[in-house]
């Protein structure tokens, strides 16, 4: 799944893991960290060429989007963030051939969910108008329809596979049953799963998430890696960081001369699973500097430490 040559034998050995990473059997490969589209609406990016263009000059060649984003932060529409995308990526048509674009499909309001054979047929058309391009390289089901039987949902990501519309398939917000439930209708392995993963957020570690995904060889991708900004502005709260956590990240930026966002992604990048980061700032300088955490050093130590700060808990 990795090319990850780190050396993680020994108690002190640095577990950031910085190599590619290899999503599903079509070639792809993507860094370490990704660039994520949740926040990409047209009025709030004042050059959305620019801010694509830094992400992928600086190693963030997975771009990840999904169909409904533009409903929030400051949004205006359903598909907004596509749109925007594509026009991009039309502008500028060798950017495509930089990336390997994801997007995602399945939340539909009013309605919460909708992973039926036609709508998913028609979203993933819809996707495809508004990025404008013939291929999506990785597409998601973005959370799961509590009433669509994975087999047809299977079907309709196999047809649209065969078809050439899309070239490998992941699952976002998915337990591991569920996860299991599609992988084992679908002719295909599933190639990715995308929780959300950080170090105040750590239940993909122990929920099975990750050893699932070890044990299938399916890449992770971690949404949120900073806490949704929790972590970067350091405000401890009942739905934050605990103050035990933020002085354990500090402590450690302070000892790695970097910035308490270096270090929060660092740790993402530790686990054995190798996830890749979604990072969604949307200014060119933050992007670069998300990359210092590619320069960090983190032991055993230091990540049993953040564990045991996020979660109060000693480790048994």
């Amino acid at each position: 799944m990795t090319d990850d040559s780190t050396e993680t034998n020994t108690p002190d050995a640095n577990l950031v893991r910085t190599a590619l990473r290899t999503i599903g059997g079509s070639g792809l490969s993507a860094g370490p960290l990704g660039f994520g589209c949740w926040r990409f609406v047209s009025f709030q990016v004042d050059h959305p060429q620019q801010v694509i263009e830094t992400a992928l000059d600086y190693g963030m060649n997975l771009i990840d989007t999904a169909d409904v984003y533009g409903l929030d932060w400051g949004g205006t529409h359903f598909g907004e963030a596509e749109e925007l995308l594509g026009t991009v990526l039309a502008g500028a048509p060798g950017l495509r051939d930089r990336m390997v674009l994801a997007t995602k499909g399945g939340i539909t309001p009013p309605t919460p969910y909708n992973s039926s054979p036609t709508h998913l047929s028609r979203a993933i058309d819809d996707s495809l108008r508004r990025l404008q391009v013939d291929t999506i390289d990785l597409y998601h089901i973005h959370r799961p329809d509590l009433y669509t039987h994975p087999a047809e949902v299977a079907a309709a990501l196999t047809e649209a596979r065969e078809s050439g519309k899309i070239r490998e398939v992941g699952v976002s917000n998915h337990t591991v049953a569920q996860t299991e439930a599609l992988a084992a209708h679908l002719p295909f392995p599933l190639a990715t799963t995308q929780p959300e993963f950080s170090a105040d957020h750590l239940d993909p570690m122990f929920d099975g998430t990750f050893d699932m995904a070890m044990r299938r060889d399916i890449t992770a991708l971690a949404w949120s890696p900073i806490g949704g900004g929790r972590l970067a502005l350091g405000v401890p709260g009942p739905d934050g960081p605990t103050p035990e956590l933020l002085a354990q990240i500090d402590s450690l930026a302070e000892r790695e001369d970097t910035t308490r966002v270096a270090v929060a992604l660092a740790f993402v990048l530790t686990h054995p699973v190798a996830p890749i980061a979604i990072v969604s700032s949307q200014t060119p300088e933050r992007i670069i500097d998300a990359t210092k955490a590619l320069s960090v050093r983190l032991d055993r130590s230091d990540c049993y430490a953040i564990i045991e700060a996020s979660t109060g808990v000693p480790m048994p």
